[in-house]
């Protein structure tokens, strides 16, 4: 019987060979930890369907920070849970808002050590849960735009490294990118949340975040799960509106999104890992049907691997601490 001169399980036949050729590594510097922030004093407040995730205070923020910096996390993106809402958002850009404060706090703390960047969105700080002002039922386009923008801001302005809009109104890219120069902030980077579904996976979150929409959904404004090319429309608009990275979100239905969009840009893809993904593969290693570690390294691998550069994903200490392991 004759066999292949060319042999592909010569290069699998030891972890150093694999090692030695493989095609993507994962580091502890592609991840972004999320953080939920919290108005309340000295709080902890476990989120029941997110095992192991937590709405923080900022005194106790600050030392989870410091560990997840030890395990080697150098970046981290913050969602605020005021503690007084209305119909203006008017706690998502006010100078003493948890977000902003939250940020002082933490560049006081650790200084160029930690990129800090800021979800800049309005849900957590509405009444009734959307990203935008709502009239009579809709959710308004340019007029949440100028409170998207005034709330960019006043991030920049706490001292936040990246401003990430995550809203999905139209033209909003643009407008705080405008708002940031002429603020004297042209140097500060958008991350804009580009490709962001109306996806089923956010359910956990909007628990964590305490952010449901007390009516309708928000299908209007966040994409159709359905579409693809209209994802790079997407893209193509906040990169000539000035988006230094662009996201999409979620990670793991939509890595063809990521294929797709890597194959159309060379700036830096983010991609975010949400938290229904974190949820089912807790619940799964709960139940011990799965190896969590080898589960979610996989996973974020796979996410890498579709082009993505940057990862968001709540695995990310728990991601950083396993590779360590496997380094040593």
């Amino acid at each position: 019987m004759s066999y292949p001169t060319t042999r592909l399980r010569r290069l699998r036949k030891s972890h150093l060979l694999r090692d030695f050729v493989a095609e993507t590594e994962l580091n502890a510097k592609d991840f972004v930890w999320p953080l939920f922030i919290s108005d309340q004093v000295n709080a902890r407040i476990p989120i029941e369907s997110m095992p192991g995730i937590f709405q923080l205070s900022i005194d106790n923020a600050l030392i989870e920070i410091g560990q997840a910096m030890e395990a080697g996390i150098r970046s981290v993106i913050l969602f605020g849970i005021p503690e007084e809402k209305d119909a203006e958002a008017t706690m998502a850009w006010a100078d003493h808002g948890i977000i902003q404060r939250a940020i002082r706090k933490i560049k006081d703390t650790f200084g160029d050590d930690l990129l800090v960047i800021a979800d800049t969105c309005l849900c957590e700080y509405m009444t009734h849960g959307h990203c935008g002002i709502v009239m009579e039922g809709r959710i308004l386009n340019d007029p949440s735009v100028e409170v998207i923008a005034r709330t960019a801001i006043s991030q920049a302005n706490a001292g936040a490294d990246i401003i990430a809009p995550s809203d999905m109104m139209d033209g909003r890219v643009g407008i705080i990118r405008d708002c940031l120069d002429g603020e004297g902030f042209d140097d500060t980077p958008i991350m804009a949340y580009s490709a962001k579904y109306a996806s089923s996976f956010y359910s956990p979150f909007r628990d964590a975040a305490v952010s449901a929409p007390s009516f309708g959904d928000r299908r209007s404004y966040q994409m159709d799960p359905r579409n693809s090319r209209e994802a790079l429309e997407e893209v193509a608009q906040d990169l000539e509106e000035g988006a230094d990275i662009i996201m999409v979100k979620p990670a793991m239905a939509y890595q063809d999104i990521i294929r797709n969009v890597r194959e159309l840009v060379d700036v830096p893809i983010a991609a975010y890992s949400v938290s229904g993904e974190y949820s089912m593969m807790k619940a799964a290693a709960q139940n011990g049907w799965i190896d969590e570690k080898a589960v979610v390294l996989e996973t974020l691998t796979g996410i890498k691997r579709s082009g993505a550069d940057i990862i968001l994903t709540y695995h990310a200490v728990e991601a950083a601490k396993w590779l360590t392991e496997l380094k040593s």
